[in-house]
């Protein structure tokens, strides 16, 4: 009759366990597929820049490409940050460019 105490103190805790991560991993998953939208956004709004601009401002292509790179291999939301930083700041150096 011990064996039912037993099992009812697994049964608490693997609810216990259960019960903080599943919320803890659906946060992180909701975390990296903002964070990848984010960087997706930012990818096209440098791209339009590009496209727009009247030059080649190379040091700006070589980030964009870096954060299209980053994009295609996907990873977790510090991958997805960095490709959004990249490419904002390609799209500051194409905006820049515009403006001279």
């Amino acid at each position: 009759m011990w064996w039912v105490w037993v099992l009812g103190v697994l049964v608490i805790v693997a609810a216990g366990f259960a019960a903080t991560a599943v919320p803890r991993l659906r946060s992180a998953r909701l975390r990296r597929r903002m964070a990848w939208s984010a960087a997706r956004a930012a990818i096209d709004i440098a791209s339009v820049s590009r496209d727009a601009s009247q030059s080649r401002v190379i040091e700006a292509e070589r980030l964009l490409d870096q954060a299209v790179n980053l994009a295609a291999h996907r990873g977790g939301h510090r991958a997805a940050e960095q490709a959004e930083r990249l490419a904002g700041h390609a799209d500051r150096l194409w905006r820049g460019d515009a403006r001279r």
